[in-house]
């Protein structure tokens, strides 16, 4: 696949990894729909853009769904349709279950899980129509591995793979592709906005995260895993992968690992 006037719609663009895609994708000439709440960074993202006359700006909080049938006629209208939507927002936590207010639990799932499948399902009959179309989230690491201080964060992202491993399933006739991507620790600000167990944000940057992969090196994988329409992809450091190779062949011996992570 080529992505030349492909018309990509991505969430989460006004920053960190949905920024660096928009614009990679960009030099690749596609076509843009970016969506997010900050509508200031999402201009500044268009502007860096290689065209941006071919990149459009649709606010949208995935808290909000009651507007996504809206949100989708206006991306449809864009361009004349959509090839491709990049589940791209959500957000973090870090905090202990115990110390966890439930309706932080509550609000990490209402974003990235239940606002990323509103809007899949609100863009699900452009595809089926139009008898094609292809649905890129992304998860994490965590999504495949739940690790301290990140039990709710981890729940939502596990629950995008059983989702989406379904829809994949039963719309294949309809030759709609499904990629979940699976990020390990990139260098942006998901641990400065995530939230803490009374639902304000940490403000403070973990050090794998700062010492993670760069956004820019990320996207290049990432947009090549949508380009050859991956099922599932790992994009991280070795003991990223690493931990998931050990999850699936010896489960025991992770969750040894896994307890003596730091939780402080």
């Amino acid at each position: 696949m080529d992505f030349s006037n492909k018309i990509v719609w991505i969430t989460g663009a006004s920053s960190g990894i949905g920024k660096a895609l928009a614009i990679e994708l960009s030099q690749q000439n596609a076509k843009l729909i970016l969506s997010s709440r900050d509508l200031n960074g999402l201009e500044l993202v268009k502007n860096e853009c290689k065209t941006p006359k071919n990149v459009k700006i649709i606010p949208l909080d995935l808290e909000d769904s009651n507007k996504f049938s809206e949100k989708v006629e206006t991306a449809i209208a864009a361009f004349g349709s959509i090839d491709i939507l990049v589940n791209n927002g959500g957000i973090s936590q870090r905090s202990l279950v115990k110390d966890t207010d439930i309706l932080v639990d509550k609000r990490i799932m209402d974003i990235n899980f239940l606002g990323t499948v509103a809007l899949t399902k609100a863009l699900l009959p452009h595809f089926i129509q139009q008898k094609k179309g292809h649905f890129v989230v992304t998860t994490s690491i965590v999504g495949k591995i739940g690790t301290p201080l990140r039990s709710s964060y981890a729940a939502s992202k596990h629950a995008l793979h059983g989702f989406f491993d379904s829809l994949r399933a039963e719309h294949f006739q309809d030759n709609i592709s499904v990629t979940l991507v699976c990020p390990g620790f990139v260098n942006t600000n998901v641990s400065k906005n995530a939230l803490t167990g009374n639902g304000t944000p940490q403000k403070k940057m973990d050090v794998a995260t700062k010492n993670g992969m760069q956004p820019e090196r990320f996207a290049k994988l990432m947009s090549k895993a949508i380009k050859n329409k991956k099922e599932e992809v790992y994009i991280g450091g070795f003991k990223e992968k690493l931990g998931v190779f050990v999850k699936r062949f010896f489960p025991k011996v992770l969750s040894i690992m896994i307890r003596k992570l730091a939780v402080t």
